[in-house]
């Protein structure tokens, strides 16, 4: 478990690879904002925790409690990416008394099905899973190609990227555990019981070849008062490839529902930034 930075506190829970140093570059830069607290999800070597098939969904509720109260507070803006964001839907609905804020980035939609590449990887996730990271530059390589400008800045990019995988790799197993598990939860139904201001961020939907855009922006309409916003020039992982964007987006949202006051040139610079990111747009 991870506890950095300052201000309102913000849990982020990583992606369905499990590891919250996949993360870092947005940890980095919301530490600046936010007091940061995250982990790895549970049966992951990094999360320090089992994995209780019995408890589903569950073990990663009981691993939210768990860092709250090592954080020593009763409530909390819960930020998950991908996967994460339905592990932080499922928290925000089944605890809404204790949920400051939802955001929700490059999330599956409710009613999300693994079409048939990810079913045949499912088989065997072990053993096909060098064939997964040979595909990933196909689905990763145009969003990191628009985020940068340069061709250096690319493959510095894509090396040190390249590095926080190797040095905290993910398991083909556990992610496969993990996919399975969407079917026993009704993410639609949890929707409806969501009360916290929710922010739902997307890439460009020409860029995210992981999840659908439309399929996350899809919570807008969803979740009653969601506000949605599209981090421009990336697709799924615009976390990383932008960082400080998003952190300014996240910021600015949790700094609005904490009721924390906004200093008038950071208010100033996003209002000048807006014509290239849509900023905590509501839906029509």
């Amino acid at each position: 478990m991870i506890d950095i930075g300052s201000g309102p506190p913000l849990l982020l829970i990583p992606g369905v690879q499990g590891r919250w140093e996949w993360m870092g570059p947005a940890v980095d830069s919301l530490k600046d904002r936010c007091r940061v607290i995250s982990f790895s999800l549970a049966g992951d070597t990094g999360s320090g925790r089992p994995f209780d098939p019995a408890r589903g969904f569950d073990n990663y509720v009981d691993q939210i409690e768990e860092a709250m109260a090592y954080a020593g507070t009763d409530d909390i803006a819960v930020c998950g990416v991908s996967f994460g964001g339905l592990v932080a839907l499922h928290w925000a609905a089944r605890r809404p008394e204790r949920t400051n804020a939802l955001i929700l980035v490059s999330t599956p939609s409710p009613d999300f099905k693994p079409g048939c590449r990810v079913e045949w990887y499912l088989r065997a996730p072990r053993l096909l899973s060098p064939l997964f990271a040979v595909q990933s530059p196909f689905r990763l390589g145009p969003e990191i190609w628009r985020a940068f400008d340069g061709v250096g800045d690319r493959a510095r990019f894509a090396g040190r990227h390249l590095a926080r995988i190797a040095r905290s790799p993910s398991s083909p197993t556990r992610m496969a555990e993990r996919a399975r598990l969407l079917a026993a939860i009704d993410f639609d139904e949890a929707c409806a019981h969501v009360s916290a201001p929710t922010l739902v961020v997307t890439g460009e939907p020409g860029l995210d070849r992981v999840v659908p855009v439309a399929g996350t922006r899809s919570y807008a309409n969803r979740i009653s008062g969601a506000r949605h916003a599209t981090l421009t020039r990336t697709g799924h992982i615009g976390l990383v490839t932008r960082p400080d964007r998003f952190a300014d987006l996240v910021g600015q949202f949790v700094d609005e529902t904490t009721g924390r006051a906004q200093p008038a040139d950071q208010a100033s610079h996003q209002a000048s930034d807006q014509t290239s990111d849509e900023m905590m747009r509501r839906p029509a």
